[in-house]
């Protein structure tokens, strides 16, 4: 499925020569719009994240009501890859060689975008601000045209493990994680961390593929283990699968749960909220459902935007606001390219990103990157779902690397 949102017919006649020149160099970009491309999950087994891609279409009709960037509308070209890499390529190559689009913005899922990493770079396409935490996105050396946008996961494990090590030094942990590089970036993490105490800490992992039905037998097999603490890198079905498990065997440990999944819509509520209180998840943006931001002025700013122009989007769902974070910093690389939207300046300005505020941030928390650093967002903060939100506690954190 390939979602168009305000689809511009190209100007007939009447170009200037100058411009006519410029523009073999601006895939994508007329004088009047910029294409762009993305695949999202809109079906299979992360279709919770669909709403992301949602969210960054009714943005862009936000802003092309009131004439786009620089004149120009965006027009947003989202197709549905299932979350199958194979997918992911016969869309891309698509986007890329039938859309004509300016470059691949926000696509989600780390064996997804991984499966067309090397074709986008061997083409000077840019691949920004990839919707995976994945490690891999910040490798400016070999693959140049790519960037991620939220804290590494490997960063986000080694978080975890420094606050095992301060609460429970003790420990006894399992990991459930999918096999793929998004979950092995949390064995690493811990890892780096916990270095030759690793095999002392870490007793027992289990893995589980995107097409398992369920994750029943590698949750009891953790729980047999013996282990006392638990940590989960698993996308938001098999994610609250796994909560919903852990409280019906009567396990309970000291559960960890990746960041992708620390959402109470797509997660806590399938899980049952209650089966998941006390679960601790490092998260970098206002979480919708925390009352503390109330009266915040940037959620307010994005539930205002949401109302008139997502109605249908819940709320509650903090993945929206992550899409927001997206859309938020392309419109300021696209504001930084002014009339230049090559492809080169447009990565150039990517790789530029200098204490960018985005204002559903939390506190402390801004996007930077530079030529030779791909991680926009470095930092996270510790929350605990409370049984109706996640509850922000201690300080803004990083990892060691």
């Amino acid at each position: 499925m390939l979602r168009r949102r305000r689809l511009i017919a190209a100007a007939a006649g009447g170009l200037a020569a100058p411009w006519v020149a410029r523009a073999a160099t601006m895939p994508g970009v007329t004088k009047t719009s910029i294409r762009i491309g993305q695949t999202m999950p809109y079906s299979g087994p992360a279709s919770a994240y669909g709403v992301i891609g949602r969210a960054h279409a009714a943005y862009f009709d936000m802003l092309n009501a009131s004439g786009g960037i620089g004149g120009r509308t965006i027009e947003l070209l989202s197709a549905d890859d299932g979350y199958s890499p194979p997918r992911t390529v016969e869309e891309t190559r698509r986007l890329v060689e039938s859309e004509g689009v300016s470059f691949l913005f926000n696509g989600l899922g780390t064996a997804c975008q991984t499966a067309v990493r090397q074709y986008l770079n061997g083409r000077k396409v840019p691949q920004l601000f990839v919707s995976t935490g994945a490690d891999k996105w910040a490798d400016p050396e070999h693959f140049p045209w790519t960037v991620g946008l939220q804290p590494s996961y490997r960063t986000e494990a080694q978080i975890y493990a420094k606050h095992i090590q301060r609460e429970a030094p003790a420990a006894k942990l399992a990991v459930l994680h999918q096999n793929d590089d998004f979950g092995r970036d949390y064995l690493a993490g811990l890892r780096d961390v916990l270095g030759p105490q690793y095999d002392r800490i870490v007793i027992r992992t289990a893995s589980y593929e995107v097409t398992d039905p369920t994750v029943d037998s590698q949750v009891v097999s953790l729980h047999e283990s013996g282990a006392d603490t638990l940590l989960t890198a698993a996308v938001p079905k098999p994610a609250a699968q796994a909560i919903r498990k852990v409280a019906e065997i009567g396990w309970h440990p000291l559960h960890y749960l990746t960041n992708v999944s620390a959402s109470a819509k797509a997660v806590m509520v399938p899980a049952g909220a209650e089966n998941g209180r006390g679960i601790i998840a490092g998260v970098y943006f206002k979480d919708p459902t925390d009352p503390r931001w109330a009266n915040d002025p940037g959620m307010e700013t994005w539930r205002s935007f949401a109302r008139k122009w997502a109605p249908e989007a819940d709320q509650a769902d903090a993945f929206n606001v992550y899409g927001y974070v997206g859309v938020l910093t392309l419109k300021h690389v696209l504001q930084q390219c002014g009339d230049d939207l090559s492809r080169e300046n447009i990565m150039r300005r990517a790789a530029n990103l200098q204490d960018l505020e985005i204002p559903v941030l939390l506190p402390g928390i801004k996007v930077n990157t530079s030529p030779t650093n791909f991680h926009p967002i470095r930092q996270m903060q510790l929350a605990r779902w409370t049984g109706t939100s996640w509850e922000l506690f201690g300080d803004v954190l990083e990892g060691s690397a």
